[in-house]
Order: structure tokens, then C-alpha cells, then sequence
């Protein structure tokens, strides 16, 4: 099996509807397995998919786990050298996986790679290379965390190491919206933490292969739509989640354990501002 793609869905029937058929024909020349784990939607989308797209494999949860405990439940089971966790919220372009599944065959030290996304008006999304809202950005500032993170220039917005729209380059943090992952690498580091409720999964799982000696990759050679849902940023449940998880990552990383400690000494190379960049 070549590619195991793994959809969290939660009240998104419509979105994962049209998701689900664009990835239909991009894994058309791909051998590959579909999942999707439900997080209790209240509006049919586990019925949609059951009639719609009955070779996918169906997670029904009866109440919202969160996602990274969701993704969990379909890692376990997934057979694929590559793995995809793709967001609903999406439309894959035809040639987008064979692309970015060829790019990895070639980098044997790639862990995880994200593309390049625009909006539904065809406006590129910056967070598609940094994978940092703003208020992560500010976090590392002021934690100290973002020595850790010498590809996501948090600092100089005109350093001449960063990289543009069209440029291939390494990056610390993959986009949550869609990451290509390597199995093998993911079985070494381990699959989600599942303490990051909502929010900040991804950057965790970044830091921890970056910790593995592998590394991460911004691929503009091809892209995804990302529908971008509107979140309350006042209500309860963001507070406590996002914020939750900026909480649980200072409490992984920035209070060492001494294994930790010891892998990092290793990693000289990781903190190094050092870039790789292709046009």
C-alpha cells in the first residue's frame, strides 16, 4: 500500500462530500486506502459517506474525542508507506499527491511535507510555509522556544532566508491542513499526542521528527484549496484549547527531561540557521 489518507470530520457533510471527491481522483494512479473518523457530526456526514464513498474506511465516534485522538484511531490501522492527514475544509488538485509522494521518494530524508495553499479566490496562504498562526509566533518569542525553530523566521521578515511562494524549502512546522507523512517515520517518533485536543498537533509532531533527525518540507510544485472555517475566538472552547495546547507544549519542551536533554545535544545541525531551497 503506497498512501493511507485520514480525514477527522466533525459537522462538515458538504465540505468533506466535495474533499472526499477531489482525493477520489488524485489517488486514481496511487494504490491507497481512505479514512475517516467522525467526532460525532450531527449532520448526516457519516451517512453521506457510507453512501457516497462505501470503499472508505469509517470511524463513527459517539462523542468529539479531538483530533489528534481521532487521527490516532485511523493511524493504527492504516497500512500506507505515506500517510495523508488532510483536513475536510479542502479541495486536492489531481496531480498533488503524485507530486508530492515523488518528492519524498527522492528525499529519503524527509519525514513530512506540506504544499503550497491558496484560498477559494486563489489568494496563496502564507501559513502554508511557516504552519504558525501569529499567536504561536508570539508564544515561542516569549517562551524562548523559538530557538528551536530556525526555519520559520520569526524574526527578520526581510532575512534573505526566506523563502517565497514558488521556492522548495526546508521548514520546522508542517501545515495541519494537509501533511504528508513518511510511516516509517511516524512509527519511530510516535503517532499523535493526544493531549493537543484542537489545536497545536501539528507542530508537535513537527518538532518531534525534526527530533528524529528527519526533516520537514514546504512543496509549492503543486497545491490544495483550504476553505478556511471562521472560529469565536471569544468562546470558551477556543480559549481552552488553543491556549491549552501552547500550555502542554511549554510543559514538553521548554522543562527538558533529561532524555531530552540528551537528544538535543545531539541535534546541533537542527538549531542551526542552515536552509535548504530550491527553485
Amino acid at each position: 500500500m503506497k498512501l493511507s489518507v485520514i480525514i477527522v470530520n466533525r459537522d462538515r457533510c458538504v465540505l468533506l462530500q466535495q474533499a472526499l471527491a477531489t482525493l477520489k481522483k488524485a489517488c486514481e494512479n496511487i494504490q491507497h486506502e481512505f479514512f475517516v473518523v467522525d467526532n460525532a457530526s450531527s449532520d448526516h456526514s457519516s451517512n453521506m459517506v457510507q453512501r457516497d464513498f462505501p470503499l472508505v474506511n469509517l470511524i463513527v465516534n459517539d462523542k468529539n474525542i479531538g483530533i489528534s485522538k481521532a487521527y490516532n484511531q485511523a493511524l493504527m490501522m492504516a497500512q500506507g508507506e505515506y500517510v495523508l492527514l488532510i483536513n475536510p475544509d479542502t479541495i486536492t488538485k489531481k496531480d498533488t499527491l503524485t507530486k508530492a509522494i515523488d518528492f519524498m521518494e527522492h528525499h529519503q530524508m524527509a519525514g513530512g511535507l506540506s504544499v503550497r495553499m491558496i484560498d477559494p479566490m486563489g489568494n496563496f496562504l502564507k501559513e502554508s510555509k511557516r504552519g504558525l498562526m501569529p499567536h504561536w509566533v508570539t508564544f515561542f518569542k516569549l517562551t524562548g522556544l523559538s530557538k528551536m525553530l530556525s526555519k520559520s523566521r520569526l524574526y527578520d521578515r526581510q532575512h534573505e532566508y526566506w523563502i517565497d511562494e514558488f521556492e522548495t524549502a526546508e521548514i520546522d512546522i508542517l501545515n495541519a491542513a494537509g501533511m504528508l507523512l513518511r510511516r516509517s517515520v511516524l512509527l519511530g517518533t510516535g503517532f499523535m499526542d493526544e493531549r493537543f485536543f484542537m489545536y497545536g498537533h501539528n507542530i508537535d509532531l513537527s518538532y518531534r521528527i525534526r527530533l528524529a533527525g528527519f526533516k520537514n518540507y514546504y512543496f509549492p510544485k503543486t497545491y490544495i484549496i483550504n476553505f478556511r472555517q471562521n472560529v469565536d475566538k471569544f468562546s470558551l472552547e477556543y480559549l481552552k484549547h488553543f491556549y491549552g495546547a501552547m500550555l502542554i507544549f511549554a510543559g514538553k519542551y521548554m522543562f527538558k527531561l533529561p532524555h531530552l536533554q540528551l537528544k538535543l545535544k545531539g541535534m546541533g545541525p537542527m538549531l542551526q540557521p542552515s536552509y535548504e531551497v530550491e527553485q
